[in-house]
């Protein structure tokens, strides 16, 4: 007797099977070339929604245009031809965000490029978010320590600013950058370093440089290499604040390096052209300016009902021949809360960091800063312009009176105390110990050659005080640590000698 017992269960599947009828829009692909393609029948599609093509490779709805629509392909696109599928996700352009994200290097679409496996995480944000209201925020009101005195003392950066840093090629603009991240231990700010146009091999690097000091632990790496399509460079700082906004909106604090908006136009300029949009001047798109706008207000400092978490953003722009006043580099000034600006003649001249004091300003003044530091900095500014102004005319070779000399004097020494090696980054309570002792005349005697040696010297000799931990951990500095310092000073002048 034949076994019913297969027949049976096909007949069960057959009563259960209930028919369903899906209607799926897709569109075809009508051009292709250079990473762009124009694709009809996409009717219903969104601003920013991502497409999947046929080869298997993402694209983004960029141009929405009356009989096709502009798709910047995010993969390979020599397999792609015209004719070929393409069916939109039904999603705008995400990336994963949360803690996972700490530690890893991801592409411009947070998929990992580290070898570290899948990222766990549970929530996506819209690379394209609004930025909060007024009413959403609060004043800028503690400071982001970068660990590089002559910015501390003379432009002080606060949680939710933007500070523009802008400069010539090979100035120090990511190692200022880098820096900063590394200055961020155990401070409870979270990173985000965006690389955009970069090279591999120096992104590589800068990740091994950010292990090595243990940066790591709270930075999230966003790389979109020299050697990726200019639409991955457009979308990648846009991703990358996407994860900043995470611990921002979680009441955390955030910082988030643009490393450099300038490679960031021109990959914006050149997917415009590809999509045929009309070139403006220098050949950018005439919305170039909205590009770093609604990214660069992105950062905040969110009011106590919001949770009180902030999201600081360090853009970098590169400059050509110091020319700030070129169309890219004044868009940005115009949007950020100051700019440390890096001069090339200073750099060559052995200044580092190479910044100049004159040009470059924090919008955020005083409120970014500590108390210990606001008291001992207040002076600076002053007597380095004074230094500048004096030395100009002393070049001219005249006789100068002995008040002049002496301000002289104490400017080459104060510029002397402000350079700063890569990659190390001081605390606190040594920036004010230092600068106290510079603006104080402590270091009038000191040769100008030895004030380097002196520095060492001290900070070795201070590590051992207890006003040093003090200060550290109150960032005040009362009378009582005041008298602590300056005889600090004095006993290891004493033994200098």
């Amino acid at each position: 007797m034949a076994d019913t017992s297969i027949f049976d269960s096909l007949l069960k599947q057959i009563e259960g099977y209930q028919p369903s009828i899906e209607a799926t829009e897709v569109g075809f692909v009508e051009e292709i070339g250079d990473g762009i393609a124009r694709v009809r029948g996409l009717n219903n599609i969104k601003f920013s929604e991502l497409v999947r093509f046929g080869n298997g490779s993402a694209g983004i709805a960029f141009n929405l245009e009356k009989d096709n629509v502009g798709i910047i392909i995010m993969g390979e696109y020599d397999t792609i031809q015209e004719g070929d599928e393409v069916r939109p996700q039904g999603i705008i352009a995400s990336v994963p965000v949360g803690m996972g994200m700490v530690g890893r290097v991801v592409n411009a679409l947070g998929e990992p490029v580290d070898g570290r496996g899948p990222i766990e995480f549970s929530e996506r944000y819209n690379i394209e978010r609004i930025a909060p209201g007024v009413m959403q925020r609060r004043n800028v009101f503690q400071p982001v320590q970068t660990g590089i005195m002559t910015i501390d003392a003379n432009t002080p950066i606060g949680r939710g600013q933007r500070e523009l840093i802008i400069g010539d090629r090979q100035t120090g603009k990511t190692a200022l950058a880098i820096d900063t991240i590394i200055n961020q231990k155990g401070k409870g700010v979270y990173c985000i370093y965006v690389a955009i146009g970069k090279r591999r091999g120096e992104i590589a690097r800068l990740v091994a440089l950010l292990e090595e000091t243990g940066a790591m632990e709270y930075t999230t790496v966003v790389m979109a290499s020299a050697s990726e399509s200019a639409a991955l460079q457009y979308i990648s700082p846009y991703s990358g604040c996407a994860i900043g906004e995470w611990f921002m909106e979680n009441g955390k604090d955030a910082l988030v390096v643009y490393d450099d908006l300038s490679k960031h136009a021109w990959a914006y300029r050149q997917v415009s052209l590809l999509l045929r949009r009309p070139p403006g001047r220098e050949a950018y798109p005439g919305d170039v300016f909205y590009l770093h706008s609604r990214l660069l207000e992105r950062a905040a400092q969110l009011s106590e009902a919001r949770g009180n978490g902030s999201l600081t953003a360090l853009p970098l722009i590169e400059t050509l021949l110091g020319d700030v006043a070129a169309y890219i580099p004044t868009n940005v000034i115009s949007i950020t809360d100051g700019q440390i600006f890096l001069e090339g003649e200073l750099f060559n001249a052995g200044q580092r960091p190479a910044m100049n004091v004159g040009i470059s300003v924090s919008r955020v003044g005083g409120d970014a800063q500590t108390k210990a530091m606001k008291k001992v900095a207040g002076g600076l500014r002053l007597d380095l312009a004074q230094f500048r102004s004096l030395a100009a005319f002393a070049q001219f070779g005249s006789d100068l009176d002995k008040a002049t000399q002496r301000q002289l004097d104490r400017g080459l020494r104060l510029t002397e105390l402000l350079k700063q090696p890569q990659y190390q980054p001081l605390a606190l309570a040594d920036q004010v110990a230092l600068l106290y002792a510079g603006t104080r005349g402590y270091l009038d005697e000191i040769p100008v050659s030895s004030v380097s040696d002196w520095k060492t010297g001290f900070l070795r000799s201070f590590a051992t005080t207890e006003v040093r931990g003090s200060i550290e951990s109150t960032t005040t500095l009362n009378d009582e640590q005041e008298a602590a310092l300056k005889q600090a000073i004095e006993d290891f002048n004493a033994s200098w000698a």
